[in-house]
């Protein structure tokens, strides 16, 4: 799959990103492992920039760019993801978007850190209550 990755964005992006990381397009509504949120009555609809050190099996498809950014993200992913798929940057937001519109108007970008053990425990306290108040 492609994706354009407008001029402000590659510039935005090219100061955040250090070279040769892996970055992966994720969504971020409680669905996956780089998710913070612990549940989400919006699913689908929040996407984030996820820069590792390494690769993750998980996060196999390769989204082509010309930003020379090591992008991939994962096939639950693809669901929400259509032809047409732009990633620019404006007024300090990043957006997402497809031939549908806009899919997130604020896609955050963040290091990866391996979740401690009480993050873990809290993340799945969050995650089952998030399923009785959504």
């Amino acid at each position: 799959m492609n994706i354009n990755i407008k001029a402000a964005a590659a510039t935005y992006l090219a100061n955040k990103i250090p070279a040769g990381k892996h970055v992966f397009l994720a969504l971020d509504d409680g669905s996956n492992k780089f998710s913070k949120l612990g549940g989400s009555c919006a699913i689908g609809n929040k996407f984030q920039l996820v820069i590792a050190d390494q690769a993750d099996a998980e996060y196999d498809v390769v989204l082509d760019n010309k930003a020379g950014l090591n992008l991939t993200s994962a096939t639950p992913e693809m669901a929400f993801l259509g032809s047409g798929l732009a990633l620019d940057y404006n007024n300090g937001l990043l957006k997402l978007t497809d031939d549908s519109g806009v899919l997130d108007g604020a896609v955050s970008v963040a290091d990866y850190v391996a979740p401690t053990a009480d993050e873990q425990a809290l993340k799945a306290e969050m995650q089952a209550l998030g399923g009785k108040i959504c």
